[in-house]
């Protein structure tokens, strides 16, 4: 049984769709309601059995860091206060779950993002969260669904997956869209139940006419470690970036890729129409439960 403990978050976008929002602060701290977009990415890692993460940034991006560390003068001035159940909530990190962080170098793509985590990730197989992408924690079990079903069925059949979602025609040409293989066209793709499938590749951003499917990829990815092989073997192509799209093609032909179709709702915290949607959700939420 392959059991996935590592997670690779890439935070060293610079966030030029969040502008000026993002100009002094990273995109990934941004708020959703009364805590970082961040927060909720690592929280879903966590509950889905993450116990090692790995941040790659660059050097503008250390407040991400210090945000997951404890800082011991702030903690003793809210303890000395009598403020303890303040200080424990800004200490929130289980004492078995690492955060670390390493540095992209380069701004060559998400694929070479991935690939700067390798030092850190070794042997083991891993996950990967995309930090634009937060799934919504309030209509879902985190401990069983999307992220931690993925993980399971990694467990089962030993192929990578990744998540998907139905997205309607007129966005179809924003997203990598899949392809499924024939015999799982009639996959499930009910937002109420996961279910994973074979796929047989992605087109990327295509127009509804040449659209394979409606099924996008959301920015959740359970990866064998054979994925870091085909990432130091991948060529820059469009803009000098290694794509991680190119190293999943070569994953697919040997040795197969799933899908899995997500439950529930996501929201792209990383476009300024869609993160103020959400911001207001979240803060909804949080405030309805303070009453």
């Amino acid at each position: 049984m392959k059991n996935i403990t590592h997670a690779v978050i890439p935070v060293a976008g610079f966030g030029t769709r969040m502008l000026p929002l993002s100009k002094s602060v990273p995109k990934e701290l941004l708020p959703l309601g009364n805590r970082p977009a961040i927060h909720y990415v690592v929280a879903e890692a966590i509950a889905a059995g993450i116990k090692h993460i790995v941040l790659v940034g660059h050097a503008q991006k250390s407040a991400i860091e210090n945000y997951f560390d404890i800082n011991a003068e702030l903690d003793t001035q809210l303890r000395h206060k009598g403020k303890d159940e303040l200080a424990d909530s800004l200490n929130w990190l289980p004492e078995d779950v690492t955060v670390s962080m390493i540095r992209q170098g380069k701004a060559l793509g998400l694929g070479h993002a991935v690939l700067a985590a390798r030092p850190i990730i070794g042997e083991h197989d891993f996950a990967v969260l995309l930090p634009d992408v937060v799934l919504d924690p309030y209509t879902t079990d985190m401990s069983v669904d999307n992220l931690a079903f993925m993980i399971d069925a990694f467990a089962n059949d030993g192929h990578s997956q990744i998540l998907v979602e139905s997205v309607a025609d007129e966005d179809v040409h924003k997203y990598g869209i899949a392809q499924l293989s024939q015999a799982s066209r009639d996959i499930n793709d009910n937002t109420n139940s996961n279910s994973s499938v074979k796929v047989a590749g992605f087109v990327e951003k295509p127009s509804l006419a040449d659209a394979p499917s409606n099924l996008a990829v959301v920015g959740r990815y359970v990866f064998s470690n054979q994925i870091f092989d085909y990432l130091a073997q991948t060529t820059a192509s469009v803009g000098g970036e290694i794509q991680l799209t190119d190293a999943i093609d070569a994953l697919i032909s040997e040795s197969g890729v799933n899908v899995t179709t997500m439950r529930g709702d996501s929201y792209d915290a990383g476009d300024m129409r869609s993160y103020m949607q959400a911001f207001v959700y979240f803060a909804e939420r949080q405030l309805a439960d303070d009453k």
